[in-house]
């Protein structure tokens, strides 16, 4: 109850509480017009929230994450736009519920559904709080560089049919971490006698770059849209009462957030459609799916919401990010000179709950901001979107600039979002090159800190979170393995070369 009382003191601090509502009405803004995302504000934001105590940038940062989704079912709603890429699903059923005249019944429903997830999830995080505490000290050096290697692994594996790219693209992340001085006995990587090189490639310029410059980018070359919405009428507290109606589907769906947002590398897609699935596999009208069903909304949005909170898990207990948002969080901790893992819930208890308070609070602000503006949000919405690149282009290079003051710097930005932009018109990920940087920074540390104690290779797996880790990673190969083979066997045989062999056979 202690631990209690001082979160709650932490959190009411007037700068934390006025971060917290700047990052959560921020973040809603930012979701709901297409083409920006989380993303890229919380990279453009991550330089000015290293002057800040690390709480109050801390939560600026999870305001931002934690409600862009609110805002991004807006327009996905409304006009048929994600405002976020894991708003996508919810144009399935919101869309046609606008065709129908039921805008306000569709927004409302997103509402209520996205509240819903999101406190579910809290709910549960805080619940597995003291599980976490206990368990987390057991994770050493080679525990967690086996369970970095895990999420590197899932990673990789969650891109279907791009496996081989986002591979090779983690690997790039892990070689640009590489470069500059190594942590142990600070000799020089890959710098070709370039000072410039010595203190390594910033991963806020490489996010800057690769995430904020090439959405700007990619903006700025496309025409110009202005994309026009329409206003909802009437009071939108009905999905409140309305969710009540389908509470199975909603529980069910925020399990599923919860569950997959603790997997490094699954994130909000594979929770989202597992969601879809279920809601539309046990409900009496199934063929009303796809063209308007409340349950299908309702399963989107309270399961995509349900990820923030949940990612926060292997974050805080193990150091480890699942994704490039908290990948992204996690170099503020470093910062600040708070290390995320089993020392954090032993030493700051107060703290880790405090993030949790701050998470809770986000969802109700969001939710009170979003009862009353949803008409203002659709005029913002209909801003033009080479002036959105023009602006996202500007405080990127200021955003860069200021963390050293150096034009390198800048350049070096420019470059990754010249690449970042090539990614994205050829539909090759990006999230792999930054958790390569993170993931392969924390394998390198903890496996060079882990060799003076193992003499053969099972010396690594002699423990029992070892071994389990260990066992994990090898499942998850063997099971990808099999899915493959199984794919295989099941693709049909080109006609063309059946009806070549049948003609040679008969001649």
């Amino acid at each position: 109850m202690d631990v209690f009382y001082s979160a709650v003191s932490l959190l009411m601090d007037w700068q934390v509480l006025l971060a917290l509502v700047i990052g959560s009405i921020g973040g809603v803004i930012i979701g709901a017009i297409p083409g920006v995302g989380a993303a890229v504000a919380i990279a453009i934001l991550l330089p000015a929230t290293f002057a800040m105590p690390p709480l109050v940038g801390l939560t600026m940062l999870l305001g931002i994450y934690g409600s862009s989704m609110y805002g991004g079912a807006l327009p996905a709603v409304l006009i048929n736009t994600p405002g976020t890429a894991v708003n996508a699903l919810t144009t399935y059923d919101g869309y046609p519920m606008t065709q129908r005249g039921e805008a306000r019944r569709a927004v409302a429903l997103a509402y209520s559904a996205s509240f819903f997830g999101g406190i579910f999830s809290i709910v549960a995080l805080i619940l597995l709080a003291p599980l976490l505490a206990k368990i987390a000290p057991h994770f050493g050096s080679r525990e967690i560089f086996l369970a970095a290697a895990l999420g590197l692994i899932l990673v990789v594996l969650a891109h279907r049919g791009q496996i081989f790219a986002a591979g090779m693209l983690a690997s790039f992340g892990i070689f640009l971490q590489m470069v500059g001085l190594e942590p142990v006995t600070y000799s020089r990587r890959f710098t070709f006698d370039q000072s410039w090189l010595t203190s390594g490639v910033d991963l806020i310029v490489v996010v800057l770059g690769l995430f904020a410059l090439s959405q700007a980018f990619l903006l700025l070359v496309e025409p110009d849209e202005k994309p026009e919405m329409i206003s909802v009428k009437g009071s939108i507290f009905s999905g409140l009462k309305e969710l009540w109606m389908y509470k199975r589907v909603a529980t069910v769906s925020s399990g599923f957030g919860v569950m997959m947002g603790m997997i490094p590398g699954v994130g909000e897609f594979t929770a989202q459609f597992m969601s879809y699935t279920y809601a539309q596999k046990t409900s009496k009208t199934p063929e009303l799916f796809g063209k308007g069903a409340p349950e299908g909304l309702i399963a989107s949005e309270a399961a995509n919401n349900a990820v923030p909170a949940a990612a926060m898990i292997p974050l805080l207990a193990l150091g480890i990010p699942g994704e490039a948002l908290t990948a992204m969080m996690l170099t503020v901790f470093y910062v600040h000179n708070v290390i995320p893992g089993p020392q954090l819930f032993q030493g700051q208890m107060d703290f880790v709950m405090a993030l949790y308070l701050a998470l809770l609070v986000l969802n109700v602000i969001v939710l009170c901001f979003l009862m009353v503006s949803t008409n203002l949000l659709t005029k913002i919405i209909e801003l033009p979107t080479r002036l959105i690149g023009i602006t996202i282009l500007l405080l990127s290079f200021v955003g860069v600039y200021s963390l050293r003051n150096a034009i390198t710097d800048c350049a070096l930005a420019a470059g990754f979002g010249v690449f970042g932009f090539i990614l994205k018109r050829l539909n090759l990920p990006i999230v792999p090159i930054i958790l390569g940087m993170v993931l392969g920074g924390i394998m390198d540390v903890k496996l060079r800190s882990a060799m003076p104690r193992v003499k053969t290779p099972l010396d690594m797996i002699d423990r029992p979170i070892a071994m389990i880790i260990f066992a994990l990673i090898l499942i998850v190969i063997a099971l990808h393995i099999r899915t493959l083979m199984r794919e295989m066997r099941n693709r049909p045989q080109n006609p063309d070369t059946d009806i070549h062999l049948t003609q040679e056979g008969e001649q």
